[in-house]
């Protein structure tokens, strides 16, 4: 809601109570800005290589580069053609953010604000990228992250006391500010205004008629805008793939399934199970009688029951030789093992008195014969073989290229087939052909490609499950214009374009003069000459507007942006024109009968007045700090990262 109010009339009653509110939102972001805090070098002249003094904390050419490089790297996951000069308005307010961090170090260290290793380390151990599959801290998950955003250990470490340092210093400041409700309830009025007016549009299309340039209006528009048509720089990429078709014909032969079923045989064997039923008695007299009964017949429960108490009787299904050793003893498990189904064992003594058991029943299931086992193991170590051949490929590339091979020679050692793209932009797509796709397993590959120099050695990239590629840039074509003649008709419509664009602005003009002299805007776009849509009514209440998140049309945004009775010229979206907009009505709003919209409008008013205490606060800590600009420095390193540089 409070965006809104950025918008409120031009009355002097508007201007006045927005003023001190304005500044208070727009300069309170730096308070939300706050969140990676670096450390400088102490004790330092001036120098090139030296942006700015905050105190005895600096910021460096190196920093600065370092910081534009990781904001780079956000914005191409977006965009993967982005260059840093699509980033250079970024320059400014990240030089200004890095200042006022340095400025809360430099309090901090002034009075004593510190923060032990440990707390850090444990801070470090709660990171979601620093935790293994286990959940818990994984060192090489920590290395991984920081390679991967290319920071080191000593800047994670700054960055998190940056945070912390902000909680403890900045936050209070910032935190709990209050709005009375005589502040709030002229806001909450505003947003209760209600507004009448009409607008009509003045499309680009309307005033095309009759337009066309010359050969020398055409060369002058294209040298004027040669930057719009300047093509991303372009490669042919050389791809020498290492996959399983290169190893096609590597299989395991009938001597390596058979070594591997003898070496394995114990998993291929038939599992016996048997259902035991035992007695365990503590004297070996107890044990004969039980046997001798179980021998003449009936249940071993049965024939355990006369020594009572003293008889545990236990009855075990399918169990393994293995499992049952472990419950009566491998001398037991042996005699069992060995008897036929219905036999009786022992007495047998064991750990745990004298045991006398029975073999209920007798299992036999799985097992596999060579021939039978042939088919899955003849897979297995097939995969396995050509897996190792598709590494020794590797080893042999790698070896080539470590001893100083190029692409050429290192694929011709390991005898790969090559092949070339087409012409390719940085995102793997063709100019000119918009169905041309590389397969999605080469774009690790083309991004390698387009980050290293012709003359730097050939790289080897892994295709995940794929294998691997051998790439490097066999053509680069510099981004440049595109000649006027490959893109003549493309030119001569955006000339035509702005040209119409200057005559429709021209009609909006003369129309808007008119209406805010008293004519009706219907009848001044009338008079314009040109064919236009007819001008419509507009009515909203502000409040509707400050609720629609930013989806509100334009004339309308206008519409609570003029005073009564103005007229405004605004651009139509993707220079499809302009629209007319005129304010004709005014209806003030009350909000003393509504409480609820004044306590929602205090608590807005509160949030960016908290921010502007932040504000605030981080500005005199820069004052107590003396901050110290190096212009010289400041702006050759700007005008370096807008060219590319590192």
């Amino acid at each position: 809601m409070l965006s809104f109010f950025r918008r409120v009339s031009k009355s002097k009653f508007g201007t006045a109570i927005m003023a001190g509110i304005l500044i208070a939102i727009l300069a309170g972001f730096a308070v939300a800005d706050i969140r990676n805090f670096g450390s400088g070098d102490v004790g330092f002249a001036m120098s090139q290589n030296t942006l700015a003094k905050v105190g005895d904390q600096v910021i460096t050419e190196r920093e600065m580069s370092e910081r534009m490089q990781r904001r780079l790297q956000q914005v191409r996951q977006q965009n993967p053609e982005a260059g840093y000069s699509s980033i250079s308005s970024d320059f400014d307010p990240m030089l200004a953010q890095l200042i006022s961090e340095r400025a809360a170090l430099a309090f901090a260290d002034k009075y004593g604000f510190s923060f032990s290793k440990k707390l850090v380390d444990g801070y470090i151990a709660q990171l979601p990228q620093a935790k293994g599959l286990n959940g818990q801290f994984s060192e090489q998950a920590y290395q991984t992250f920081l390679q991967r955003e290319r920071l080191t250990d000593a800047q994670v470490r700054q960055l998190i006391v940056g945070d912390m340092l902000q909680r403890m210093v900045v936050t209070p400041v910032a935190a709990n500010a209050r709005v009375s409700v005589g502040v709030a309830t002229p806001y909450a009025s505003m947003l209760l205004e209600s507004r009448e007016g009409e607008a009509v549009a003045v499309p680009v299309e309307s005033f095309k008629s009759g337009l066309r340039p010359t050969d020398a209006q055409l060369q002058q528009f294209y040298a004027a805008k040669r930057a719009r048509y300047t093509v991303p720089e372009q490669r042919v990429l050389r791809f020498a793939t290492v996959g399983p078709e290169q190893v096609a014909n590597v299989a395991a032969s009938p001597e390596d399934v058979a070594a591997y079923y003898k070496a394995n045989q114990a998993s291929y064997a038939a599992k016996e199970t048997r259902s035991i039923s035992q007695v365990v008695v503590p004297d070996r007299e107890a044990a004969n009688a039980v046997a001798a009964r179980a021998k003449s017949g009936g249940t071993l429960a049965a024939a355990a029951a006369p020594a009572g108490s003293n008889a545990a009787v236990t009855s075990l299904q399918d169990q393994t030789r293995q499992a049952y050793s472990a419950v009566a003893g491998d001398a037991v498990a042996t005699a069992a093992f060995s008897a036929p189904s219905g036999a009786i064992v022992g007495p047998i003594q064991s750990d745990f008195g004298w045991v006398v058991a029975k073999v209920d029943a007798v299992r036999s299931q799985g097992g596999k014969t060579l021939a039978q086992a042939t088919p899955e193991i003849s897979e297995k170590l097939t995969a396995e073989k050509r897996k190792q051949a598709i590494e020794n490929v590797v080893d042999k590339l790698q070896t080539s290229i470590d001893e100083g091979g190029n692409f050429m020679e290192a694929a011709a050692a390991a005898k790969l087939a090559i092949t070339n793209t087409p012409l390719i932009v940085a995102s793997g797509a063709m100019r000119g052909n918009p169905a041309f796709k590389l397969p999605p397993q080469f774009a690790p590959a083309v991004k390698t490609g387009f980050e290293i120099a012709p003359n730097d050695p050939p790289e080897l990239v892994a295709m995940n499950e794929q294998g691997y590629v051998l790439v490097s840039p066999a053509q680069v074509v510099p981004a440049s214009p595109a000649p006027l003649a490959t893109i003549q008709d493309r030119v001569t419509a955006d000339w035509i374009g702005e040209q119409a664009l200057k005559r429709a602005r021209a009609a909006a003009d003369a129309i808007a003069a008119k209406a805010e002299r008293g004519i009706p805007l219907g009848q001044a776009a009338r008079e314009s000459g040109a064919t236009l849509p007819a001008a419509a009514p507009l009515a909203a209440r502000r409040i509707q507007i400050a609720r629609a998140n930013g989806e509100v049309p334009p004339p309308l945004r206008v519409l609570f942006a003029v005073a009564k009775g103005k007229a405004r010229v605004i651009p139509v979206p993707q220079a499809k024109g302009f629209y007319v907009v005129k304010v004709n009505k005014i209806i003030p709003g009350n909000a003393m009968l509504q409480p609820v919209l004044i306590s929602r409008v205090q608590s807005d008013l509160a949030s960016a007045v908290s921010q502007d205490y932040g504000h605030q606060f981080l500005a005199a800590l820069s004052a107590e700090a003396k901050v110290q600009r190096n212009d010289s420095a400041i702006a050759a390193t700007k005008s370096r990262i807008a060219s590319g540089g590192n």
